[in-house]
This record gives C-alpha cells, sequence and structure tokens, in this order.
C-alpha cells in the first residue's frame, strides 16, 4: 500500500512537471546565459526567448522550464550582450573596400553602423542594400556629403582627400542641397569645418525644422560654444575642442578667421591643415582647466554628443595596426590593399614619436574622461577604414582605449550599443536587452565586464532574431579572403 502511494505522487509529480514545461512555437530559446545589459548590467542564468525578430520573453531559466521539444540553444558559460554599433564609418572613403564593408562590420558583430560622409549615390547604395536584406547585414545609417563651405576639404584633389563633401558658397546653397538630401532619407547631416557661421547656423536651422540632427567638426570660423549654442548636436573626433579649450582661445579665432579670409586662394585641405598646423600644438601647451570646464559645461547643458574615434586619434602613438589581430584581418581586404597596408605599417611604424604626438595623445585620452565625468554622452565610433582600420575589428579597439581613458567595461559598453540607439531615438527598439525589442544580439564566449576586449570573442551574432553561428560567420570571412 505504501509502495503504490509513492508510486502515484511521483506519477503526479512528473505529470504536473510536464504540464508546467512551456513550448513556444517557431522561437529560438537561450538557456542558461548571463545576460550582460549596458543599463542594468549583469544577470546570470537566465532565458531569453526570441520569435518573429524579437524578444519575446526574459525569464531565470530556473523560473521557466521549457519543454525539450523547443528550439534551444544551451548559453551556459557564455555571455549575451545587444549588437554593437560603429557610429563612425565612411563606406566612401576607399571605393575598393565598401563592398566588403557590410560583410565585416557583421562577422565582428557590428549590427549597426553610421556613415556621416560621403557621395549620397554611394552611401545610400549600401544602406539601400542592408534594408533589402535586414536579417543579414548591419542596418545603416547615412548622412550624405559633408556639408563644407569654400573651398571645402574633401573635394577629391588628391587621394586622402576623395570627393566626400559639397562646397557650398552660400546661405541659399546650403538650404537647397538639405532640400536635396532629405528627398534621399538622409537620417542625419554633417557639417564640416569651412562653413560660415551663418552658413552653421542654416544647417542646424533646417536640421531642426525636418527633424535631423546634426554632427560634424566645430567650423573654424567659430568656436565650440558658439556651435552648441547653434544647435550642434554630437562632435566628431574632438575636432577643434582644443582650440576652444585653452587661455588664449579668444587670440585663436582671431588668428583663424585673419588665416580663413586669407587662404581663400587655397584648397581646402591645404588651408585646413596649415590652420591646424599653426594653432593645435598652441592649444595644447596652453590648456587651461577652467576654461575647458566652461566649455564642457556648455556642451553637458545642450546635450552635444560626443563621438571620439580614439581608435583613430591615438593610433599614432598606440600602433594598433601592428598587432597580430589586426594583421591578421587584412587578409579580408582586396589584395593590393592587404599589401600596401601592411607595407605602409611597416614604414609608419619606424618613425619617430614627437613630444607633440605623445602630449596630444595623453591630452585626447584625459578630455574623454573629463567629458564622461560631466556626462557628456558619449558613442563609440571609428573613421574606419581610414589609417588601416579594419572595418568591424577597429570598434573592439576603440572600446579598449576608451576604457583605458577612464570609462568602465559596462559605460564603454553602453557607448556601442544603447547611447547609439538613444541619439537615434530608437531606444525602445534597439540597444539594451528587454522584452519588446529587436533581437539584434551577439552571444560572446568570455566576459567582456572581466575585460573589454572579450567583445571580440563573437560565438553568434542574432540579427533580427536570425542566428548567424561561429561557423556561418567564419564561412562569409573565408569568402572575403578569397575573393
Amino acid at each position: 500500500m505504501r509502495y503504490s502511494v509513492v508510486l502515484i505522487i511521483i506519477s503526479f509529480c512528473l505529470f504536473h512537471s510536464c504540464t508546467n514545461n512551456v513550448m513556444f512555437e517557431d522561437a529560438v530559446c537561450v538557456q542558461n546565459i548571463t545576460i550582460i545589459d549596458p543599463i542594468d548590467g549583469e544577470s546570470s542564468n537566465q532565458t531569453l526567448i526570441i520569435k518573429d525578430g524579437r524578444i519575446l520573453k526574459i525569464a531565470p531559466s530556473k523560473e521557466l522550464l521549457l519543454d525539450p521539444k523547443n528550439n534551444i540553444i544551451d548559453g551556459t558559460g557564455k555571455f549575451l550582450i545587444p549588437g554593437l554599433w560603429d557610429a563612425h564609418v565612411h563606406f566612401d572613403y576607399l571605393e575598393e573596400i565598401a563592398p566588403r564593408m557590410l560583410d565585416l562590420f557583421f562577422c565582428y558583430g557590428i549590427t549597426s553602423v553610421r556613415d556621416i560622409g560621403g557621395r549620397i549615390e554611394k552611401v545610400k547604395y549600401y544602406k539601400d542594400l542592408a534594408l533589402e536584406d535586414p536579417k543579414n547585414m548591419p542596418r545603416v545609417k547615412i548622412a550624405g556629403p559633408l556639408l563644407d563651405g569654400m573651398p571645402n576639404v574633401y573635394d577629391g584633389s588628391r587621394p586622402q582627400n576623395p570627393p566626400l563633401s559639397v562646397g557650398l558658397a552660400t546661405v541659399q546653397d546650403v538650404d537647397d542641397m538639405i532640400e536635396s538630401l532629405v528627398t534621399e532619407d538622409v537620417d542625419l547631416l554633417k557639417a564640416y569645418e569651412m562653413l560660415t557661421p551663418d552658413q552653421f547656423a542654416k544647417v542646424t536651422e533646417k536640421a531642426k525644422e525636418k527633424g535631423l540632427k546634426v554632427t560634424g567638426h566645430v567650423p573654424l570660423s567659430m568656436d565650440v560654444i558658439s556651435a552648441s549654442n547653434a544647435g550642434m548636436n554630437s562632435m566628431e573626433h574632438l575636432r577643434n575642442l582644443e582650440l576652444s579649450c585653452a587661455s588664449n582661445s579668444v587670440e585663436l579665432l582671431s588668428q583663424r578667421q585673419t588665416l580663413l579670409f586669407d587662404g581663400k586662394g587655397d584648397t581646402g585641405a591645404v588651408l585646413r591643415s596649415r590652420i591646424h598646423t599653426a594653432q593645435r600644438q598652441n592649444a595644447i601647451e596652453n590648456y587651461d582647466e577652467s576654461v575647458a570646464d566652461k566649455v564642457l559645461n556648455v556642451l553637458a547643458k545642450n546635450d552635444t554628443w560626443q563621438i571620439p574615434t580614439l581608435a583613430l586619434n591615438t593610433a599614432r602613438v598606440e600602433k594598433p595596426f601592428v598587432k597580430s589581430t589586426f594583421q591578421e584581418s587584412f587578409k579580408y581586404l582586396p589584395v593590393e590593399t592587404e599589401k600596401s597596408w601592411k607595407e605602409n605599417v611597416a614604414s609608419f611604424s619606424e618613425l619617430p614619436l614627437s613630444e607633440f604626438n605623445i602630449n596630444y595623445n595623453r591630452w585626447l585620452q584625459d578630455m574623454v574622461k573629463n567629458i564622461h565625468e560631466h556626462e557628456i554622452p558619449i558613442m563609440a565610433g571609428t573613421d574606419c577604414p581610414i589609417f588601416f582600420l579594419t572595418p568591424g575589428l577597429s570598434l573592439h579597439t576603440e572600446l579598449e582605449v576608451l576604457v583605458r581613458a577612464g570609462l568602465s567595461t559596462l559605460e564603454a559598453l553602453k557607448t556601442a550599443t544603447y547611447n547609439p540607439a538613444k541619439y537615434f531615438n530608437i531606444e525602445g527598439e534597439l540597444g539594451s536587452i528587454s522584452e519588446g525589442k529587436i533581437a539584434d544580439l551577439l552571444i560572446l564566449n568570455t566576459n567582456p565586464l572581466d575585460n573589454i576586449s572579450n567583445t571580440q570573442s563573437v560565438n553568434t551574432v542574432i540579427k533580427d532574431g536570425k542566428l548567424h553561428s561561429r561557423e556561418d560567420l567564419d564561412r562569409r570571412l573565408e569568402a572575403l579572403d578569397k575573393m
């Protein structure tokens, strides 16, 4: 009798357990994984359900018992983060590399990019290509050409200045160009260094009218506070920030305005270089903490975001491209590009560093820490493929330098996930891991909170709910290697 009672109890428990196991039709279930959310931090032993391209449910694995018939991915010992963004890229800088960039970004875990400078027909091609195949390509946001004054810098006059910009002579030219770009579905506008204050004001006025953000370089005819107050939403590379943070910043501005007037007959590239040469070292040597504090307080008040591109800006000193991992990535580029990059890297690495190179490198990293402490939002971007920066891989370098500059690993991760989504006002759809959001995610083999370099340990890319295994990604890379 006692034996029969025990069997009845066991049978009841087994039946009860089975009836509580949940079945999710046509879904992917990632079980027992550690979720690392840029807002909420680390949560271990979680189960995440992906259905119809979105995150359907998240719950502790011990509370969400799955029917074995589900499509279950075992996440034991692995880590889930949002898909990464590179918020500063150029498809139109090196045309021979451009056809490979979407694949390279994707295989390195970059599920979204922000192109901020190129001929509209070139960059829109890649945006449209990504829209046609959203489960297999990173999403692409575009600004179109750099909106520059006259003479414009990126005018195509030499290889290092391809025709990425439009030279605009008048305020009306600015108005007309923006109207044209709006018809091409640009996602933001990029202002450049040769704009006059009146032209820059028109850029920000039209952007506000059209519901677009303005990013770019602070025009050399202006200071940072004036540009921010005029409506600049974000700044790239910290470009020209040093000129406004010096004790002699007023004098430097007056000097720049004179140089701009006197140099109207030169090409934009020559004129800009002359001004930077005359003023950048001077500004760094006269850096004033109290002046900088006033500037950063304005940027914080106006919510003027920063994209430091430290992978680029510090590369002269840090030389990330001499690392074996970077050298290995060159094989995914066209053969002639791989050859020239390796030769140029070897030559460049032998060049001695000046005292200014070292001081400027230190200033850049110190300034990023200062910006972060002023609670000015930062986005991770690289400027790839400029200066030997392999698309995709270079974003991981950017995160490493951000951590060396003083951000925590979680804060650095936020600059490449949640922050870009917030910048584009789509944080309700992307950038963090919560129910209802688009399933753009990475499964990593190692914890990026232990070491930010672990973002490179990509096991699986999930794009719009579709899983791409490490084997799938390697096959895409191998195809590039054989092209």
